[in-house]
Formats: structure tokens, C-alpha cells, sequence
């Protein structure tokens, strides 16, 4: 299990990269290619029409701070966030059950929850700048008897 310790800088890089692309890849059409069928949707499930912009300004930067790893606490809970929002009013027309509706921003909410509480990892910014990139936040080492 050591070997796996070692790899957790790795790991959190990793989920960082992988979540940056995906917000990014949903976020910067949203603010590029914004249409008034994308806003008619939106209102349709009881948002404003202006929420488009709003979840495509948080998903793009959210996604270059999570890529960077800096400020990756505060970005990864604000789209954790945006991410239960989205669950609640786009994606659970079919109720708690119907699981393949809601399943992918589930997955995207609780890595970015993840992220959000264990912090980004000292393979980031935020530890590079300001030293909190986690290692304030691991469990400490027992004390050998």
C-alpha cells in the first residue's frame, strides 16, 4: 500500500486534468456558441436564460483553475455545486431511480467534492504559490510507541 501513497500526487493530477477537459469541453460552447435553443432549454427546466453564461464563465475558468491547481478548492466546490444544480433541475425527471439519467454530473459532482475537500495535490500551483495544496489536510503520522 505504500506504493500507492506514493502515486496520490499522481492521482490527484490526473482527476484535476481529466475534470478540467471535461468542464472545459462543456463550458466553452456555452459562452462561444450560445444559442436561444441552449437558453430556451435552460428556461425550459426553470432557469433563467442568462444561467447559460453564468455555467460557462464557472465551467471554463473552473476548469483552467483545476488544470493549473490553483485555487482548486473553491473551484472544485463551486462546480460540485453547479453539478448538484444540474442534477436537480435538468437531469431527475425521472426520479431518484433512474440513475442513467444523472449518472455522469453525479460522478463529475463527487470528484469535484473530492477535490474540494482533499485539496489539489502538491503537483499544483496552489502548493507551488501558497502551500496548501493538501498536505496540510493528510492525516497525520501516528507517533511510534
Amino acid at each position: 500500500m505504500n506504493f500507492l501513497n506514493r502515486l496520490q500526487p499522481l492521482g490527484l493530477l490526473l482527476l484535476r486534468i481529466a475534470l478540467g477537459v471535461i468542464f472545459l469541453s462543456h463550458g466553452y460552447p456555452k459562452l462561444v456558441k450560445s444559442s436561444a435553443d441552449l437558453q430556451h432549454m435552460f428556461m425550459q427546466h426553470g432557469l433563467p436564460a442568462q444561467f447559460v453564461y453564468v455555467a460557462g464563465v464557472l465551467e471554463t475558468f473552473g476548469a483552467g483553475l483545476l488544470i493549473l491547481g490553483l485555487f482548486t478548492r473553491p473551484a472544485a466546490l463551486l462546480l460540485s455545486i453547479e453539478m448538484g444544480v444540474a442534477i436537480w433541475k435538468m437531469h431527475s425527471s425521472g426520479g431518484i431511480l433512474a440513475v442513467h439519467l444523472y449518472e455522469f454530473p453525479l460522478a463529475l459532482t463527487a470528484a469535484c467534492f473530492a477535490l474540494a475537500a482533499v485539496g489539489a495535490g502538491v503537483l499544483s500551483v496552489d502548493e507551488g504559490l501558497l502551500g496548501s495544496g493538501g498536505k496540510n489536510f493528510r492525516t497525520p503520522k501516528r507517533p511510534k510507541d
